[in-house]
């Protein structure tokens, strides 16, 4: 892994989280999500991450479907915001977050994004 120097520190650059790292904390976020019935896309720089919440049980897989709700942005941008170092408010206003779809829906996600 590549790093660089800062005051002395190495920093680890970003991004240290895999789509499979992602698929895998949505999986058991999305298990203890309630209240959605609806279908939303992460559409990331290694892939797409698909949350289906409207069956019985929610199911996510990689594949790269038509959704309600979808949202773009890089790896790095994910994991800022899952560890509170963004606001998503801010990284959708700065066009770090780009949401196509219906925005309500994806403010619902907030219960299923945080660590």
């Amino acid at each position: 892994m590549i790093s660089y120097f800062r005051a002395n520190k190495t920093v680890q650059p970003y991004p240290t989280m895999t789509l499979a790292d992602v698929t895998a904390q949505f999986e058991k976020q999305a298990a203890q999500a309630s209240g959605l019935n609806n279908t939303f896309k992460f559409q990331l720089d290694e892939g797409t991450v698909y949350l289906d919440f409207t069956g019985d049980e929610p199911v996510v897989h990689n594949e790269d479907k038509e959704a309600d709700c979808t949202i773009t942005m890089s790896l790095d941008t994910m994991e800022k915001l899952r560890k509170g170092e963004l606001n998503p408010m801010v990284a959708a206003m700065t066009g770090k977050v780009k949401i196509k779809g219906d925005m309500a829906l994806a403010m619902k996600l907030r219960e299923i994004m945080g660590g």
